[in-house]
């Protein structure tokens, strides 16, 4: 709820607290008077914590209100809301495996050094990148970026499901910036924090960050060998076992789905009658994997090793921790998924998304990249193809549609 504002500010546009005066932007008709004085107010904790009134003044410079996308952006997270087929077919595609090779031969010397300094692979690695930042294109879209300071004192202002995560991970931006690894200004990041390259929550980067490139400086933001090392050096302080995969694609034989969730031996699951699609053998029967069916009793089953749980400490969904490990194999070369995911009628597989973009494209109605995502630029190409062939108008692609354009 927001508060009268000070006189203080009326006057002068600041206002005193704690022993503190935070010099402010000049108040606008909009500003939230009651942000405002939390703000004043936190330093109190901040200050406890070792930051000084310099670094606290120059991280709050003219932030005057709320950050309106931040919480907007709280309501939704993907990897628990959307069908698991299409946040798959949205990260490991023939785009981002694509790119994911470049990546790997542009930088070939950070990514092999990285391998034999963190025994992490390579291939997760870029996988996470790719996940992430879309190999580092988002930190191009500042439109896309939120200032650090001002999204995590919004969410712990304004978001009661929030609040002592946002306050935590504050205090850790504010150390960050006392440091001296990056100015207020760079220091951008997503709606919950995460930042640069590998979005790494303040806790976590004042946990790992690494200084690669040997400039005295853990820039993740504009430094990729800081930014992957990073990462690596987060996997192999949780336990990443070297030279180990993170899971198998597996066939789930008639009644197999009963054993979801249950933890046996390699060598155990291939005598119940579980095998990899691809013919291959499990390389390691004492090996130890917990079966998981993302798609449901009808879909694809997947035998998650160790690495699985740890790639779930740089994010705890499953399906984030899958996308990784399909992507990585793809990326290396060494993999790709056999079985169909049960998706529902007329709705379209990866390589149809692909081929309804770029059919889309060539017929001029759709002039955005093409990449399998279908936002806003794609929906109105497929309503005014839609419209022009006398279809239901819904603006959704489909195998009706994909027929008619191949038609």
């Amino acid at each position: 709820m927001k508060k009268l504002i000070l006189s203080t500010v009326r006057k002068y546009g600041c206002m005193a607290f704690a022993g503190i005066t935070i010099a402010l932007a000049p108040a606008t008709a909009n500003a939230d008077a009651g942000f405002r004085q939390w703000i004043n107010q936190f330093y109190t904790t901040a200050a406890k914590e070792g930051i000084t009134k310099s670094t606290y003044q120059k991280a709050f410079a003219g932030v005057t209100e709320p950050d309106p996308d931040a919480l907007r952006k709280a309501t939704f997270q993907p990897e628990f809301t959307t069908k698991i087929w299409d946040y798959v077919d949205s990260r490991v595609n023939p785009y981002t495996v694509r790119i994911g090779r470049e990546m790997k031969m542009k930088h070939a010397t950070t990514l092999n050094w990285i391998e034999r300094n963190f025994k992490v692979d390579k291939h997760i690695i870029l996988a996470i990148w790719s996940m992430e930042s879309n190999y580092g294109a988002v930190l191009e879209k500042p439109e896309r970026l939120h200032n650090i300071t001002q999204a995590l004192a919004t969410l712990a202002y304004s978001d009661p499901k929030r609040g002592k995560f946002a306050r935590t991970q504050l205090i850790a931006a504010l150390k960050i910036l006392q440091n001296g690894d990056v100015t207020p200004k760079q220091l951008t990041g997503s709606w919950a924090g995460a930042m640069g390259h590998t979005q790494f929550i303040p806790t976590s980067y004042l946990l790992y960050a690494v200084d690669a490139d040997g400039n005295g400086k853990r820039d993740i933001w504009h430094s990729i060998p800081d930014a992957l090392a990073t990462a690596a050096n987060l996997l192999a302080k949780n336990g990443w076992e070297p030279g180990k995969t993170w899971g198998y694609e597996t066939a789930v034989p008639t009644g197999g789905a009963r054993y979801q969730g249950q933890t046996k031996s390699m060598a155990e699951w291939q005598k119940l009658g579980f095998a990899r699609p691809n013919g291959k053998g499990f390389p390691r029967g004492s090996d130890r994997a917990m079966l998981k069916m993302q798609g449901g009793g009808n879909g694809p089953g997947f035998l998650m090793t160790k690495n699985f749980f740890t790639i779930k400490r740089y994010n705890a969904s499953d399906s984030y921790a899958l996308a990784v490990g399909l992507l990585a194999d793809e990326i290396a070369g060494t993999g790709g998924m056999q079985q169909r995911w049960p998706r529902p009628d007329n709705t379209l597989d990866v390589k149809e998304k692909f081929e309804l973009q770029t059919r889309m494209k060539e017929l001029g109605y759709y002039d955005g990249e093409v990449d399998g995502n279908f936002g806003s630029g794609s929906k109105a190409a497929i309503s005014a193809i839609q419209k022009r062939m006398g279809m239901e108008n819904d603006g959704e692609p489909s195998r009706l549609l994909l027929r008619a354009l191949r038609n």
